[in-house]
């Protein structure tokens, strides 16, 4: 596959220093408050370009992601989050700003950057905080997958909301958090022209996998996820991606 096969990307890679300075004090730090379990770690490839997918269950999911995954990592963070000095710090820090209820070409030409030289992206397919049980999937790293044939790495986050817990809930003091990395999966990578129908069918069988990652995690941690948001707290999310039909209102 020629270059020219695949879609532009971003001129720059997003910041990197200051990831790789704060990481090892912020996870101190955390630590002083949470005890966090990190969890198969060694799944993650060490080098190379990899997609981390975790769910999503709490409003520290992101930091905790950024902080402890066993390399730099540049999540896609809802653009709301980018307003005055939280999003100077998010800037500085290479995260990527998604807008998520239209097309942005910009999150994504900056998620191949990160990908083609060899750094991870990182990705919450549900989109909004809930249940952690992946009933909405996004496309997005289905997508990514395709153009870049870059491995994804499930993660569960078990822990960082409690049951009951609203939607900016954190743990309570002393309460345990794990991150729980899964076996990659990949699929073949895909020159253009790459349809609509063959990213939802690659979504298909990526959820699948993530869903059976998930199972293998709450087993082996004997632990279980908080439940939905209590009634009304749930954000708006676009009518994209897969959603059970069950879930469809």
């Amino acid at each position: 596959m020629t270059r020219a096969d695949l879609p532009a990307s971003a001129d720059e890679h997003p910041p990197t220093r200051l990831l790789h300075l704060l990481r090892p004090a912020a996870a101190r730090l955390v630590r002083t408050r949470w005890p966090v379990g990190v969890h198969h770690g060694e799944r993650v490839p060490a080098s190379g370009g990899v997609i981390l997918a975790s769910n999503h269950i709490g409003i520290v999911d992101g930091p905790f992601l950024a902080i402890f995954s066993p390399r730099p990592v540049h999540a896609l963070t809802k653009q709301e989050m980018f307003e005055g000095r939280l999003g100077r710090f998010l800037r500085a820090s290479g995260q990527i700003p998604l807008d998520r209820f239209h097309a942005d070409p910009g999150a994504i030409r900056s998620c191949l950057r990160v990908l083609r030289d060899g750094g991870v992206a990182g990705i919450f397919p549900e989109g909004t905080r809930g249940d952690g049980e992946l009933h909405r999937f996004h496309h997005g790293a289905a997508y990514l997958a395709l153009v870049t044939g870059a491995p994804v790495v499930p993660v569960t986050m078990i822990g960082t909301r409690q049951r009951g817990g609203g939607r900016n809930a954190v743990p309570a003091r002393g309460d345990a958090v794990d991150l729980v990395f899964g076996r990659p999966w990949r699929t073949t990578q895909q020159p253009w022209p790459r349809t609509r129908e063959h990213v939802a069918a690659t979504s298909v069988l990526l959820r699948g996998h993530l869903l059976s990652e998930l199972a293998s995690a709450l087993a082996e941690t004997r632990r279980s996820l908080p439940g939905p948001l209590p009634a009304g707290q749930s954000e708006d999310d676009p009518d994209t991606g897969l959603v059970e039909p069950s879930r469809e209102l």
